[in-house]
């Protein structure tokens, strides 16, 4: 019987890849984004879902019930990063960044028990150096990054009996095309690369179930970036 993955941000930068490496891996893959994805694959499917909305969140799990009542993988990876002082950081700025970074595990986590394998599923965030190491210029970020850990732990005790693996990844900055949005002035070659980023990840979806990996931090080889 195939594997049942589920990806949040899957459009783009490292929720693509996540959704692609899946796939070469034998794993049937639910992608949820705003905006869809061109990639063609029979065991992937392109769900809408706009995870700051509650109607969108439960719409996405009913159109994937009629596909697989249960997920093996999932990977809460959808995100958003702005980067300002706080004094030129809007109010909305700082709430999307909640809704998203924030709120939206929370309402993915909040319809996802019934979908849950006991003693099975893995649940992995990719989450930030950012949830644990307060940088200057993105407040907002930070805020919401800190916020989703907070919400992780409190999962962790809640759904104990179920038995579930939670990993936590903390990677530094990796260069993805988001750093172009931002009009970053930081050098490329002291982040991260995509193939540092998915060695990690392969390393733990192909660790035997029997391991778990609670937190992994890992950075470029040059430490943080600031």
């Amino acid at each position: 019987m195939e594997k049942c993955a589920l990806v949040t941000g899957s459009s783009s930068g490292l929720g693509l890849e996540i959704s692609k490496y899946l796939l070469e891996a034998g794993y049937m893959v639910f992608g949820g984004s705003r905006s869809g994805t061109d990639l063609d694959h029979d065991n992937f499917y392109d769900v809408e879902l706009d995870i700051t909305s509650e109607e969108s969140v439960e719409e996405f799990f009913e159109a994937v019930r009629e596909f697989t009542p249960t997920f093996d993988l999932v990977v809460n990876n959808a995100g958003i990063c702005e980067m300002s002082p706080i004094s030129e950081t809007s109010l909305e700025q700082f709430e999307n960044h909640l809704a998203t970074n924030t709120v939206g595990p929370f309402l993915l986590f909040k319809h996802l028990d019934s979908f849950l394998i006991k003693e099975q599923t893995h649940i992995i965030s990719i989450l930030s150096t950012a949830a644990q190491y307060g940088y200057p210029n993105v407040s907002a970020y930070n805020a919401s990054k800190f916020g989703q850990l907070g919400l992780l732990e409190s999962l962790k005790k809640e759904w104990k009996d179920h038995k579930v693996r939670f990993t936590n990844l903390f990677p530094g900055a990796i260069n993805t095309p988001l750093w172009d949005k931002m009009g970053s002035k930081f050098s490329r070659d002291k982040m991260l690369t995509t193939q540092d980023f998915m060695s990690v990840f392969s390393f733990v979806v192909e660790a035997p179930a029997s391991i778990q990996f609670p937190e992994l931090t890992f950075l470029h080889r040059e430490g943080f970036l600031e």
